[in-house]
């Protein structure tokens, strides 16, 4: 097959591309790089810059490359952000979503994989999330993913599109230094930018129902990620119609408090953080159930949380070397 990556020269989507490469899989790279880096995108790669939202650019792509799968990533993802822009993400990550689904479905691509978040939940009572835990987003941004598989399932209902929608927890790592993570948005590198400055890292919000009073979350590193999309886009080839909403995480809760303990031993610092207010659209906890995603694709996470924070620091301290003197 051959698999249009929509977001491929980002942070998950060029970990994506390689891992679908390396499993013997034809892609295409189609990214307007407004996040993105097109030196992240392999040899031989076809590389289309574009956007989602151009109708004609995306025909164009699936029609010249004769797609047959796609995996959609594109899309803005920072939920503060998107609290202050909503319709901007409204418009990039629904309507660029539906244009894109235009294209495929009028090209009789059989195969679509989205790219979905954790975000659809919102503030779930529960120990472990399982998909059948009621969606309440909290953020636009959350909402855009919801409305997002919804239309994703509603297309696969009407044309026979196989889909699945992989919901996302807190990706973190890199399978190479070139290919971490460089912005500043998720939590690691948050830590990472602060220490490098010689400046405490912050905590937004140590007053949550949580055991130490701050966020838990469930982190997945990029590569089981990565591998996760692999699984997903087989088994997307067994038939028509297939229709899959899968959790992609550990079912492992880490306080970000925890989290920055564990990044300070790591890289050598030794910087107690700071308490900030909390940050508009962040729940307490969420961690994940992944035992559908292992019957349905037999896969499984293999990397734990110190090799996602020290595949990011090797990452970081080549890109910002100033990082190692910060000691």
């Amino acid at each position: 097959m051959t698999w249009l990556i929509t977001g491929g020269a980002g942070y998950i989507g060029a970990h994506v591309v390689r891992a679908m490469t390396e499993a013997g899989e034809r892609t295409v790279v189609y990214d307007d790089l407004s996040t993105g880096i097109a030196e992240r995108v392999p040899d031989g790669v076809p590389l289309l810059v574009g956007s989602t939202l151009d109708a004609e650019g995306v025909s164009r792509a699936v029609a010249d490359h004769g797609i047959t799968g796609v995996v959609h990533l594109a899309a803005k993802k920072q939920v503060g952000e998107s609290v202050r822009q909503p319709l901007r993400y409204y418009r990039e990550n629904v309507e660029g979503l539906r244009t894109l689904l235009e294209a495929v479905t009028a090209a009789g691509v059989p195969s679509f994989v989205f790219s979905s978040s954790a975000a659809v939940y919102g503030m779930p009572d529960v120990d472990l999330v399982t998909e059948e835990t009621p969606c309440a987003p909290m953020s636009p941004y959350g909402e855009t993913k919801l409305v997002g598989e919804w239309l994703v399932g509603a297309t696969a209902r009407a044309t026979g599109l196989a889909t699945a929608s992989l919901r996302y927890f807190n990706v973190a790592g890199s399978a190479a230094p070139d290919l971490a993570d460089v912005g500043v948005h998720n939590l690691v590198p948050m830590v990472f930018e602060r220490l490098t400055a010689d400046e405490p890292p912050r905590i937004f919000g140590a007053d949550y129902p949580t055991p130490d009073g701050t966020c838990v979350r469930d982190y997945i590193h990029v590569v089981d990620l990565a591998e996760a999309h692999v699984a997903a886009a087989r088994a997307l080839g067994s038939g028509p119609g297939r229709e899959l909403t899968l959790n992609i995480g550990r079912g492992e809760g880490v306080s970000v408090r925890e989290m920055i303990d564990r990044i300070n031993a790591i890289t050598g610092h030794d910087r107690a953080p700071t308490v900030t207010p909390r940050r508009p659209g962040d729940p307490a906890r969420v961690v994940a159930s992944a035992d559908r995603a292992a019957d349905e694709l037999g896969w499984r996470a293999k990397h734990d949380v110190q090799d996602m924070i020290t595949s990011a620091w090797e990452g970081w301290v080549r890109r910002y070397p100033g990082a190692l003197r910060a000691l």
